[in-house]
């Protein structure tokens, strides 16, 4: 029955993982798992979009399911058969755009046509089509320097379409231009998806942003990390063309919102279990960015909800989750669910004068394990430093899940916001800074 099932499944999609996980390997030579697990049908006629906070995998499932990476565990399906290296019914969008600055916007197109063994009449007339199709007409000459951002997507966005692709992924392919061209290129894109004139047949993309998914997409795949996995795919029947600010959207916003955040921040406590060996990563947060909030946050009596506080900061709703959650490792926020608020130590730090926030933060920091850790090795040496190597296989070893140059990087510039370590990269010493 099960596998009758699958081949179900396997017939009835363009293309499928299947139980997939992947692992990448630190120069240590230690595995991350940054998928585990993961089943995804990509079907015919649809709009499908990945949506996540960082390191949740979306940009390696995409890579998966085009054959740019081959699974550690599991299989990739093209029409129910093993992908084997490419996927040929897939064209991708890159978020940073991927031209070739020394070729002009008709050369960018020409030159995968000319890849791909396409003589040079039908190149011509193919360049000259998708051009058309995306609104770059009289642009033809112009390099990607002569061009605004909107204008330089445009050119990815043809040079996808020029190989008659079955299914179009993209990669975060707004998050490089301005709110109003973003608007534009999703109704565009969506125009020339729906019109059917073509092979393109469906849509896979990676978002960060939930009004985005909201308005393009009909399955909605939300993704939890550390390891990657499916937390629940949202169907969305609303129908097109539709508005950003209809009441039916802004409910589906707020069904994810609330999916998010009980599984970023729950209501309820979690059990309280012996602590593991590892410690708890940094959110990649700066000092500056957990000012703001609280500041923000004391501003408006000291509460507001964590979707209003990412519109009235303007931060991408998972960049403010992890602000937040930065903030609350710091015991200077409490989070129950949708709601921040300020707790008394973040009340003292705002109203504080610089001096007395380096104190604040000093002493909040180094409640945290890691910080004491270090502080505690930094004392019992007679230099008072340390090699940053050391510090870099400590977090590589206790938080193998994470990226440790940017758990580094987070760990030195919180250190050095309460003058607790100062950090000299031209020795890569760790030093301990004495208090006035």
């Amino acid at each position: 029955m099960q596998e009758t099932l699958m081949n179900a499944t396997t017939e009835n999609s363009l293309c499928e993982i299947r139980e997939v996980s992947h692992d990448f390997v630190l120069p240590n030579g230690q595995n991350i798992r940054v998928l585990e697990n993961v089943s995804l049908a990509i079907k015919p006629n649809e709009v499908v979009a990945l949506l996540g906070p960082s390191g949740c995998g979306k940009s390696t499932l995409l890579r998966i399911l085009a054959g740019l990476i081959q699974p550690k565990k599991g299989d990739a399906l093209y029409h129910g058969k093993a992908l084997q290296g490419l996927n040929p019914g897939v064209a991708i969008v890159f978020q940073s755009f991927a031209l070739y600055p020394w070729m002009t916007v008709k050369e960018n197109i020409r030159i995968v046509l000319k890849v791909k063994g396409i003589p040079p009449g039908p190149i011509q007339k193919k360049t000259e089509s998708v051009i058309r199709l995306v609104g770059l007409k009289g642009f033809e000459e112009n390099y990607p320097r002569e061009l605004s951002g909107g204008m330089k997507q445009r050119v990815g966005i043809a040079r996808a379409l020029s190989t008659d692709p079955e299914i179009l992924f993209m990669d975060e392919p707004f998050s490089q231009v301005d709110a109003l061209t973003a608007e534009g290129l999703r109704a565009e894109v969506l125009d020339i998806w729906a019109a059917k004139d073509h092979n393109l047949s469906s849509i896979l993309m990676v978002s960060h942003d939930i009004k985005e998914v909201a308005y393009m997409a009909d399955r909605i795949v939300l993704l939890g990390a550390n390891p990657g996995r499916i937390l629940k795919i949202v169907e969305n029947h609303l129908p097109r063309p539709r508005d950003y600010r209809s009441p039916d959207i802004l409910r589906l916003i707020d069904k994810i919102h609330d999916i998010i955040t009980g599984h970023e921040m729950p209501d309820v406590p979690a059990p309280q279990v012996p602590a593991p060996p590892g410690l708890e990563p940094l959110p990649e947060v700066t000092a500056s960015e957990i000012v703001a909030l609280l500041e923000y946050l004391d501003a408006r009596g000291g509460t507001d909800e964590v979707f209003k506080i990412a519109s009235e900061m303007n931060l991408e709703f998972g960049a403010a989750i992890k602000v937040v959650k930065a903030a609350e490792m710091l015991n200077f926020v409490d989070t129950p669910r949708r709601a921040v608020i300020l707790e008394n130590t973040g009340r003292l730090f705002v109203k504080a004068d610089a001096e007395e926030r380096k104190k604040f933060w000093r002493e909040q920091i180094l409640k945290l394990r890691f910080f004491r850790e270090i502080y505690e090795i930094l004392l019992k040496r007679e230099e008072r430093s340390i090699d940053s190597e050391f510090v870099l296989e400590t977090i590589a070893i206790k938080m193998p899940l994470e990226n440790y140059k940017r758990i580094f990087n987070t760990f030195v510039s919180w250190a050095r916001f309460g003058s607790l370590f100062s950090y000299n990269p031209k020795e890569k010493t760790l030093s301990l800074l004495e208090p006035t």
